[in-house]
């Protein structure tokens, strides 16, 4: 009987550490999948390991958080390698959008299973994404947070970050150009959205989809920190429809240009700036999750997203 083979990519810094990592392991064991075990350095590691692998395994196995995923998209696309996720990180967006357990017993019967699904990347500046890319507020944001904090506050820590990063931030001017629209605006943040999730459970969109083909943005006027926190609860679900000073737009081809570059975090880690260019990578790479049908309210949005998209 054929066993198959993966290579499984530990994050030794990640918040949940290896506290569950054996009983994962187990469930891998009884179900018949070898596992190669590998705990890079940091990031950037990642790519070689999984290029050293990728003609003896069948699959990847991430454990860690979404900077751990971004690290290793552009490899997975390139070596035309599945994936599955172990969510040990503070955030685990990604893990969230793909409605993946967050006990790692439970992932790795997700991983055992052996449903994947086929979703998008996004790219800017000819790097990848899979939840969102933003600039302003929320870059300020990463900025506040620490190792420490994440490991002593947990999601807390993001509502700490923020506080302290308002109290900085800087409001500016942008350019956005969104399928061949022009739109002048000024920000506190903008946000780029591949997936549903990003902050620790913020949506980019009410109805965003991790395959639906399309980029949903969002942009900021400035406001006061009082009335900021009065719309985190419609922010935080993606309504912006219910938030007066925001701009929406869904496309596949989107750019931002600034006077001066500013820094964009993608997926929670600052890896370029503006200028930017956005461009969809369509049906990029296939992820082991649960099997889950779009309701028709989500059927609909797409349909009518992806017609506006065309006009």
């Amino acid at each position: 009987m054929y066993r198959q083979r993966a290579l499984l990519l530990i994050n030794r810094q990640s918040r949940n550490g290896a506290a569950e990592l054996d009983a994962a392991l187990q469930v891998f064991q009884e179900s018949g999948i070898d596992i190669l075990t590998e705990y890079p350095e940091n990031p950037d590691d990642i790519p070689g390991c999984i290029a050293r692998y990728a003609q003896q395994i069948d699959y990847v196995i991430l454990g860690g958080g979404d900077g751990t995923m971004n690290a290793a998209a552009g490899a997975l696309v390139e070596h035309k390698l599945r994936f599955g996720i172990l969510p040990m990180g503070t955030a685990n967006d990604l893990a969230r959008t793909l409605e993946i357990p967050n006990r790692l017993a439970d992932a790795a019967a997700v991983i055992a299973a052996g449903v994947s699904r086929c979703i998008d990347l996004g790219c800017v500046n000819d790097l990848h994404f899979f939840n969102v890319a933003n600039l302003g507020l929320g870059v300020q944001v990463k900025h506040e947070l620490t190792a420490e904090s994440k490991q002593r506050w947990g999601m807390l820590s993001y509502a700490k970050g923020l506080l302290s990063a308002f109290k900085k931030n800087r409001p500016f001017t942008a350019i956005i150009t969104c399928d061949g629209i022009r739109k002048k605006v000024h920000s506190i943040q903008i946000a780029v959205g591949n997936g549903r999730y990003y902050g620790g459970g913020m949506a980019v969109a009410e109805n965003a989809a991790i395959d639906d083909h399309l980029f949903s943005l969002y942009s900021l006027k400035p406001v006061s920190l009082w009335a900021l926190f009065r719309m985190l609860p419609a922010l935080r679900a993606g309504q912006f429809h219910a938030v007066e000073p925001a701009l929406v737009l869904h496309g596949q081809q989107i750019s931002i240009e600034t006077r001066k570059p500013m820094p964009i975090s993608m997926d929670g880690e600052v890896r370029t700036a503006t200028p930017a260019r956005f461009s969809m990578m369509a049906d990029a790479v296939h992820v082991f999750a649960p099997a889950v049908q779009p309701s028709a309210k989500e059927k609909e949005y797409v349909d009518q997203e992806r017609q506006a998209s065309c006009v």
